[in-house]
């Protein structure tokens, strides 16, 4: 009666997995990255300190090893289940699951998360407005894709996340350089990519939890930046919670509860999903994941509901109890509060000072992390978790939280000394 965690993205210190699978009845084991440990800067648990087993693996994503030593380990020691939070596991996961004959998610309940094409087909076919798109075979294909809807075109990999491998471009120019410079013919972008409609206005997330085949909680933010421009962008990355009197919040909803009932997903897992608020008041699909949202908005759904998603998603794959009161069908829950994030991207430069805590006159910040420390040289954000920091504030309305983050953005940049590298 074992569990097989794999982590390949993020700290181990937010993710205790010894600790929530602690009523567990049997052994807790760990594989995870050893680039992403090199990366975080942290060391691997030692074997016996809540862990059964724990080992880092080369080349955790690529080479192949992690499925070998995870099969290793099932028949070593009896694994009754795998989980895996981070996206690009949950495929490789739901394959292990199959091959051991495991309860869980299956690759049928991954691939309408994950494959941004078929995820828009079956949105489509249930109503939901998706903008349009159409599979990349050839770079014809873009063309012909920018001669019929027009510029700006997206491009972006069907399984891609976090922005990564994604591309605006704005005129025959940009694309004609994409084409000349990025665009590989022979290489991975082939026959993994599609190409959307740009789709103007805000962009929104929903985050929540299916607990049981049923939606236990969810609610929506929105975003006031641009998503794809964390490399550019070194102003206030700030997302913001809707209030519980807003038309939009509860419209968002209803658009989130027809999407998972047109996507064959699992009995249980945390969601992340993006829905276009357009100029003509229109919501349109960008997409949706299986998984417990990025940056702070695990802590933003924790603190709007008091359970933590990843956690109760991961406790309830295992049959454990989750701290998640089932409301009776129809009913939504409330918010106990606003929240909303500030995220800071890394920047060209040496650190030469960074504030590591918040002043005590700020007793609304609910998290404040530093991903920097003095003396480390930075060059700009690669992906869009390359943090310089990240805060997390509460507050009765919106209004108030963005207030409040603005007013620790100020305070932070203040503090903050960055030579010349």
């Amino acid at each position: 009666m074992s569990v097989l965690v794999l982590h390949q993205v993020g700290s181990l210190h937010a993710v205790p997995y010894d600790t929530w699978f602690a009523d567990h009845a049997g052994d807790v084991l760990l594989l995870a990255s050893r680039e992403n440990l090199d990366r975080v800067g942290e060391q691997l648990p030692l074997s016996g300190a809540g862990y059964a087993y724990t080992e880092s693996v080369d080349g955790y994503d690529t080479s192949g090893r992690l499925e070998e030593r995870a099969l290793d380990l099932a028949r070593e020691y009896g694994v009754t289940h795998v989980v895996a939070p981070h996206e690009r596991d949950l495929e490789r996961a739901a394959v292990l699951r199959e091959i051991l004959g495991l309860p869980g998610q299956r690759t049928e309940t991954v691939l309408p998360f994950r494959d941004k094409s078929l995820m828009k087909e079956l949105a489509a076919a249930a109503g939901v407005r998706v903008a349009a798109y159409r599979e990349m075979e050839t770079a014809t294909d873009i063309v012909a894709f920018a001669d019929e809807h027009g510029f700006p075109v997206v491009l972006k990999p069907r399984d891609s996340a976090g922005s990564v491998g994604l591309h605006i471009l704005s005129s025959r120019e940009e694309l004609d350089t994409y084409l000349a410079e990025d665009f590989d013919l022979y290489g991975p972008d082939l026959p993994n990519l599609i190409a959307e409609e740009y789709v103007p206005g805000p962009l929104c997330h929903i985050d929540g939890l299916v607990l049981d085949g049923r939606l236990a909680l969810a609610w929506p933010s929105q975003y006031q930046y641009a998503l794809a421009t964390y490399a550019t962008d070194t102003g206030p990355r700030i997302d913001l919670t809707l209030d519980v009197d807003d038309p939009l919040a509860h419209r968002l909803l209803a658009f989130t509860e027809r999407l998972l009932a047109a996507l064959p997903g699992p009995e249980n897992f945390a969601f992340h999903a993006e829905v276009f608020h357009t100029p003509d008041d229109e919501l349109v699909l960008c997409e949706i994941a299986c998984r417990t949202g990025g940056a702070a908005i695990r802590d933003i759904v924790t603190l709007l509901f008091g359970a933590d998603p990843t956690e109760s998603w991961l406790r309830a794959e295992l049959g454990l109890p989750v701290a998640v009161e089932q409301l009776p069908s129809g009913e939504r829950p409330v918010p106990r509060t606003m929240t909303g994030q500030l995220v800071l991207m890394k920047r060209p430069g040496r650190v030469a000072a960074v504030p590591d805590a918040v002043p005590p006159e700020f007793p609304w910040v609910e998290r404040f992390r530093v991903f920097v420390q003095p003396g480390q040289t930075l060059a700009a954000a690669r992906t869009s978790s390359d943090f310089l920091c990240t805060v997390l504030v509460s507050g009765p309305d919106r209004a108030t939280v963005e207030a409040r983050l603005r007013q620790v953005e100020t305070w932070f940049l203040e503090q903050l000394v960055l030579e010349d590298a």
